[in-house]
């Protein structure tokens, strides 16, 4: 990575040596983040260092007018407290970014860090994360689903909306049967896919590129949906190979062939789960909650294999896979059943009549 330079700040007297502030300093090492991670992780960062600079505000410590050097090692500390009434997760995503400030500082040697003491304090400080089962309906998102598959037989008279019915199909079917997340299902370009082999490769979280396979189902809705969009995609005056995969059709877009968004990809599944449902299903199933169903579907599918479910939903550790290994009273009781009660009798059992 290359070294990023602080800017001093514009701020210093006339005639002395021109230092950083703790503000110009936050930019420098948010200008890496940009360069080395994705859009999402840049800005969970963004968010972490602004409510950090509300820390050092409220500690007489204003980012925009502090010098560097009056930073020290208390600062995580004031921010752990300062993140309590946050949810576990998001204040360990918090601390992580304050934790990578506090590394550039040192690396860029800008400051003479005790980095030890950072951790020490966030191991002290930070919250343990909890065992979370995903929650989520199965059978809701199966409803969801059957009532997806036949939405190109909804009949309408207006072409935006045949192919809104075409797209809202194949996005579904896409983020149950590939694992997609919703920001990587909205990515995707007609040319990502390789339609023989139906896979594609992505540059997934934590830039790590993987192979993403996908179903027929999800591949037939999608050649449908290609197909109703020919003309359109005809005409825009680009290569096929670099027109979005799944393509906004509402006024603002007109003839244009433009991606959608997450926000669209969140407003797709937020709108066919209220028609499937109805509206007191709003927000019980998130674009992510696809992706839940997909590793438990994996899960039973293969018997339990763990390993498996975690190289298709590509988690970097097993233990998040692990999550979603888990069993209703009812699987439960059904196991059992099978094992003790559907056994052949052997000689000198006899059943209660």
């Amino acid at each position: 990575m290359t070294s990023q330079t602080v800017p001093p700040s514009p701020t210093a007297p006339r005639g002395q040596p021109e230092e950083p502030t703790i503000a110009d300093a936050l930019a420098a090492y948010l200008d890496t983040i940009n360069l080395a991670r994705s859009a999402n992780t840049a800005r969970t960062y963004r968010n972490a260092l602004r409510a950090f600079k509300n820390t050092l505000a409220e500690h007489d410590l204003p980012a925009d007018t502090t010098p560097l050097h009056a930073l020290n090692e208390d600062a995580v500390a004031w921010f752990a407290t300062a993140l309590k009434p946050l949810a576990p997760a998001t204040e360990r995503l918090y601390l992580t970014a304050v934790a990578g400030f506090y590394e550039y500082l040192a690396a860029e040697g800008l400051l003479p860090v005790n980095l030890p003491r950072v951790r020490l304090l966030i191991r002290q400080r930070g919250r343990r994360l909890g065992l979370r089962l995903p929650q989520f309906s199965r059978e809701a998102i199966e409803r969801v689903l059957a009532y997806a598959r036949r939405l190109h037989e909804k009949a309408t008279d207006d072409p935006a909306q045949r192919l809104r019915n075409l797209r809202d199909r194949a996005f579904l079917l896409t983020l149950a049967d590939t694992g997609l997340r919703v920001h990587e299902a909205c990515a995707l370009r007609r040319g990502d896919i390789d339609w023989h082999e139906g896979r594609t490769i992505i540059i997934g979280k934590g830039n790590k590129q993987a192979v993403v396979r996908f179903s027929r189902r999800a591949l037939d809705a999608l050649q449908d949906y290609l197909r109703a969009r020919s003309d359109l995609d005809g005409s825009a005056g680009r290569p096929l190979r670099a027109l979005p995969l799944f393509a906004r059709h509402d006024k603002g877009a007109g003839k244009k062939v433009l991606p959608i968004t997450t926000a669209t990809g969140r407003n797709i599944v937020a709108q066919r789960v209220r028609e499937a449902l109805g509206p007191e299903a709003a927000g019980t199933i998130t674009p992510h909650s696809f992706r839940h169903y997909f590793v438990t579907t994996v899960l039973f599918g293969s018997g339990g294999n763990l390993k498996l479910a975690q190289e298709l939903a590509r988690h970097s550790n097993i233990a998040v896979t692990q999550r979603y290994a888990h069993l209703t009273d009812d699987e439960l009781d059904r196991g059992y059943h099978r094992i003790f009660e559907e056994r052949p009798l052997e000689e000198g059992d006899r059943r209660e009549e």
